[in-house]
């Protein structure tokens, strides 16, 4: 979150004063960031001139610092309307050193390598492409900006908000007396989401203003700090439990984290959470635990909503591939809109290091002889085959290192499908699956575990896999294939016949093993005609209408065969998405959503994976992975699945929460909203009436009940909206999670954005508890 306020001119003492004071402030930054007398950031610090790079003719030396906050890069800009300009270290994705974007590979000359770095956003906003004047200058910005990345994120949350407040308490000092008028504390106070009374405010300062002066300084300014900072929800429950002397004992902490939290743990337990979290040394030596020390516990990962032994990868991993929900991408070339919007390889590395493992590629006939990618009958830009299979072997196992499998909708001639297997076997090496994995012919597809580190095509294929073992072989004159429903592009095309034959090259033919496309037609024939190898993509429309139609043959179909579902091309031309979880309950494995498109169904996606490591692979409920399986997530006939519980959620507060407006006078009214999504009986929401005027630490203490019936199948999200009576309300911040992933208690719940990256400072405080219906 930043303070978001323009700084007005200043007289040349306050200028000094000024320029004496950030001294101060920027070695109070260091040292929280633990980086004091760094080199790297002591040049960032004084900052330097950089060529920003836009195009082969745009290029303009710029001058970029690093701000006192240590989270905030100053850079100037000719912009009339603009003539500063800051980004935060917050919103930066990454720092790649060398000419390793779309842009500077385009637009700048290999002997610029070692000068060339980007700086990468996180969502929509665009690189920034960077040359240094020297290789030494360059290694300065990328390691200084990197240091800065990790430090930042490894801060408290208790930290970040003291880092927070501080800044924003030194930008609002306008004068730079090191004193705060009432119009500078209530300024400070729109800057952090606050609007009060004009009757507390009052009361408020005059309660900090303990010398009567009508200023406040010092130890007055840490007495407002204190105030805003107080969370009386938690001294409440602190004190419920704090029964030695006033403190927290070893046992009093074992009580609480057996009553309320419902953890199975014992006394060395409890003893080691204070040996490790307790701030106060003294506390610390009697074995206590001070409230500050549980507060610092309760901001903890272990002690966050998401159970801890989920984070990592605890699902068993040897299992066919077709018994795991796979997080795949639809388009995965396109930053926007299917019409017009840009093609990039960008879309590829954001997908594969948010842990995706099914990515989309269109490919065409390019104009120079090298096939590209792009929506076809669209005025999307191309991008080159080559470059997108580099990208993908640059970037694939970075967050998973479990199997990528590449999804070829081909629309090229054979000769350029001859150069599309040349490219990908040069380049993905030994990584590439050509052939299968064993000596014999196999009865089941391989398992993530025994494919780590490869990369499978999901193609068509000339002939059947059992071919590969009796030595039968095709040419690509001799054959050709009906192309599948699934090409998409073709919806796009005023010529398109149903029926539309495809010459196949030999060379791409044989690259599809364990992924061979093939058109579906019905169940039945599926069921005696279609092997294990094939696998079937289906329109979001035909695929819903199984879900809720034919729900339990459709999971019958899963349980030995993969089957991909992917958006309507004609109908989604914003690259919007459909609902996944119909999808996902009737077993379909690769559900394949616009990755480039910031909704509600990307959250659930994100929500589903973010367990088992982030891999982009989910073990399947067993009732979705039984042949025999009688499970039907509409008319839920009585099973294993049912287990009837009573969900019950307090919303209890908020700290935080960021402005949705530059202006000062605009504060978030948030409204929390929780959903359940899953089988028709669990789906619902409910939600807490607004608190208007603060967006820092509102309250609701608000309580719902829910009763879950496939708690298995059950995704948990947390919507927090900035309440509007006249329009509809603006999304703030959400957290979703698989119901079987929460921790029971009273847990933080983090809250990302729109994009789906993380809020540093924003979160939710709650008290779940799941029982057995009576």
């Amino acid at each position: 979150m930043q303070c978001v306020r323009k700084q007005p001119k200043r007289s040349k003492s306050q200028e000094l004063l000024h320029n004496e004071q950030s001294r101060s402030i920027t070695s109070d930054n260091l040292k929280l960031l633990g980086m004091d007398g760094d080199p790297d950031l002591n040049f960032l610090l004084k900052g330097a001139e950089l060529v920003k790079v836009r195009s082969g003719s745009w290029r303009k030396v710029r001058f970029y610092k690093l701000q006192e906050d240590c989270k905030t890069v100053w850079h100037e800009s000719k912009k009339t309307l603009r003539p500063k300009h800051t980004f935060s270290i917050e919103d930066v994705e990454c720092v790649r050193a060398g000419r390793h974007t779309e842009g500077l590979r385009k637009y700048t000359e290999e002997v610029m390598e070692s000068r060339a770095f980007s700086i990468l956003f996180k969502g929509h906003q665009k690189n920034l492409d960077l040359i240094a004047n020297s290789e030494e200058d360059a290694k300065h910005w990328v390691s200084g900006l990197e240091k800065v990345i990790s430090n930042t994120s490894k801060l408290s949350q208790q930290q970040r908000t003291e880092h927070w407040i501080f800044n924003c308490l030194r930008k609002a000092d306008i004068n730079c007396d090191q004193k705060m008028s009432p119009e500078e504390v209530k300024s400070f106070l729109h800057n952090i989401n606050v609007d009060v009374s004009d009757e507390y405010f009052k009361m408020l300062f005059e309660k900090c203003d303990e010398s009567k002066t009508g200023l406040l300084e010092g130890k007055e300014i840490k007495i407002l700090y204190e105030i805003l900072t107080d969370r009386e929800e938690i001294s409440v429950i602190y004190g419920t439990y704090a029964k030695t002397e006033g403190l927290m004992s070893a046992a009093n902490l074992l009580d609480f984290l057996i009553k309320e939290q419902k953890e199975k743990v014992d006394l060395i337990h409890a003893t080691q959470l204070i040996e490790k979290y307790e701030v106060d040394e003294m506390a610390k030596a009697k074995q206590l635990m001070t409230e500050d020390g549980f507060l610092m516990f309760l901001h903890q990962p272990e002690a966050l909503i998401m159970s801890p032994a989920h984070k990592g990868v605890y699902q068993d991993m040897s299992q066919p591939l077709n018994h795991y929900f796979i997080s795949s991408s639809h388009n995965t070339y396109l930053l926007k809109d299917q019409l017009k919007g840009p093609s990039s390889t960008e879309g590829y590395i954001r997908a594969l290091t948010k842990g995706c493992r099914c990515v989309e590629l269109d490919v065409w006939d390019g104009a120079d002889g090298e096939p590209v990618i792009y929506h076809g009958y669209t005025l999307t830009s191309k991008i080159l085959f080559k470059d997108v299979i580099q990208a993908v072997k640059d970037y694939a196992f970075k967050t998973s290192e479990y199997p990528v499998i590449l999804s070829l909708e081909t629309h090229c001639s054979i000769e350029q499908q001859k150069l599309i297997a040349k490219h990908m076997c040069s380049i993905l090496g030994s990584a590439l699956v050509t052939k299968p994995l064993g000596e014999h012919m196999p009865t089941a597809l391989p398992s993530p575990e025994e494919l780590k580190g490869r990369f499978l095509v999901k193609g068509k294929r000339l002939n059947k896999l059992e071919d590969y073992f009796s030595d039968q072989s095709a040419t690509a004159e001799e054959q050709s294939v009906t192309e599948d429903e699934d090409d998409e592009a073709v919806e796009h095309s005023e010529n398109n016949k149903k029926s539309k034959k495809l010459k196949l090259a030999k060379e791409l033919s044989d690259l599809a093993i364990y992924c061979k496309s093939v058109k579906f037609h019905g169940f039945e024939h599926a069921r005696t005609q279609q092997s294990f190898y094939e696998m079937s993509s289906f329109k979001e429309w035909d695929a819903v209408n199984f879900a809720e139609k034919s729900a339990n043959e459709f999971i019958h179909h899963n349980v030995d065969k993969l089957s991909r579902v992917y958006p309507s091309g004609a109908g989604r031309t914003t690259s919007s998405n459909f609902n996944p979880v119909p999808l996902w309950n009737s077993g379909c494995q690769i559900v394949a959503l616009n990755f480039q498109t910031p909704c509600e169904e990307m959250d659930l996606n994100q929500g589903l994976f973010s367990q088992n490591g982030q891999i982009g692979y989910i073990l399947k409920p067993a009732f979705l992975r039984e042949k025999e399986s009688e499970f039907d997530p509409i008319t839920l006939i009585r099973g294993p699945w049912l287990k009837h519980l009573e969900f019950h959620v307090m919303v209890i507060s908020a700290q935080q929460l960021p402005k949705l407006s530059e202006k000062p006078l605009s504060i978030v009214d948030p409204l929390v909203r929780v959903e359940i999504h899953g089988v028709p009986a669990d789906t619902s929401k409910k939600e807490t009436r607004h608190v208007k005027d603060n967006g820092f630490n509102p309250m609701w203490n608000e309580n719902f009940q829910f009763d879950l019936y496939v708690p298995e199948l059950a995704l948990v999200r947390f919507v927090v909206e900035d309440y509007d009576c006249v329009s509809s309300n603006d999304f703030v911040g959400q957290y979703t999670a698989p119901f079987a992933s929460l921790q029971n208690g009273y847990r933080h719940v983090p809250l990302y954005n729109q994009n789906g990256d993380l809020l540093p400072s924003a979160q939710l405080f709650v008290h779940i508890m799941a029982v057995e219906a009576e």
